[in-house]
């Protein structure tokens, strides 16, 4: 009868070790390239290609290149739609209550409106000159667009279409993540700061100057653990950052000219993509420790770069690229990519 006890006592305590380790999602061993798709050219949009969305619950995926968003399966890769008819596109931002998507058009100035069922563009929202990374915020109800050059970012009631507000950001804008609770940080480029926003106010609340990072332009967030990871370009940087007091708890050298920055909440993991062409992924042992897990080699110009939470891959895109000959005129040319070459890479654990 004792025995039984104690055995039944192991059992138990083993099952509940086995529990807490599957809970802990151990990181995965390492990422490799599972499938490269091929994406047509944009019409009369070159080969410009910008941010990717992907939107987990519907399996779907956005690429913005050129004149055109394409919609493709997020698990077999096959196109599924095409949001056309725009002049310069950048971000994407999906509403699954709304049943609707709205993407930046920084070559209008504008918020384009499309159904997320037909891809049909629905509706415009006026926001400023080279309107570039777009969010919503899911607290405030709210879409926000970053506006680089013209150093605002435009507010817009996501329900109701129309833009509420326009904050005056005090540099270059460029990526935001939202905190899921009425917050939402932006990095500054040129000042080389984060920015804290009251999504519900539209103001700003605090401004943290960064260190040793610069030039900031990515970011990700561990909202339970209130952690910012921001990419910089120069230096070429990537740092944990305190999002309640802007303090910098850890930093890590990347590569050239990072892009975006992506977090795993179930397996832990931070991953940063950079022109040169390496993901960087890096692991949460705690809120204030990390780890370098994985430097990926991928392809140059394969800067962009989106996470799929369901399936933990990531998905980054590039072109084939010309090497230019230099100039008296042009001494540093830089790669242009080949017209018809793009691609979508998808690299899973």
């Amino acid at each position: 009868m004792k025995g039984s006890k104690l055995n039944s006592l192991i059992a138990l305590f083993s099952l509940v070790l086995l529990g807490a380790c599957v809970l802990a999602g151990p990181p995965p061993s390492g990422y490799r390239l599972l499938k490269k798709i091929s994406i047509s050219a944009a019409p009369g949009g070159g080969e410009y290609f910008d941010y990717i969305t992907v939107d987990a619950a519907a399996r779907r995926v956005y690429v913005s290149h050129g004149t055109v968003v394409d919609v493709l399966d997020a698990d077999s890769g096959a196109e599924i739609g095409t949001v056309a008819g725009l002049q310069r596109c950048h971000g994407i931002a999906v509403v699954d209550e709304l049943g609707e998507g709205f993407v930046t058009d920084g070559g209008s100035g504008k918020v384009v409106v499309f159904d997320t069922k037909t891809f049909r563009i629905t509706g415009e929202i006026k926001a400023e000159p080279d309107a570039d990374f777009i969010l919503y915020d899911s607290a405030s109800k709210r879409i926000f667009t970053f506006n680089g050059h013209s150093k605002n970012a435009t507010v817009i009631d996501a329900a109701k279409k129309t833009a509420v507000a326009t904050i005056a950001m005090g540099g270059i804008p460029e990526q935001a993540v939202s905190d899921g609770n009425g917050t939402v940080y932006d990095n500054i480029e040129d000042t080389n700061e984060v920015v804290a926003i009251d999504a519900r106010t539209a103001q700003i609340k605090t401004r943290w100057p960064l260190a040793p990072a610069g030039q900031l332009v990515s970011i990700a967030m561990d909202r339970e653990h209130r952690r910012l990871f921001i990419g910089g370009r120069n230096p070429k940087t990537l740092v944990v950052v305190n999002s309640a007091n802007g303090k910098v708890l850890q930093s890590f050298p990347i590569g050239d000219r990072v892009d975006a920055t992506v977090f795993d909440p179930e397996s832990k993991l931070v991953a940063a993509s950079t022109r040169e062409g390496t993901i960087h992924v890096f692991h949460e042992d705690s809120p204030d420790n990390f780890s370098s897990m994985q430097t990926i080699k991928t392809e140059f110009g394969a800067k962009t770069m989106a996470l799929d939470p369901q399936t933990h891959r990531f998905y980054t895109d590039t072109a084939e690229f010309n090497a230019p000959s230099a100039t008296p005129q042009q001494p540093n040319p830089q790669p242009t990519p080949v017209p018809g070459s793009l691609h979508l890479m998808i690299y899973t654990p």
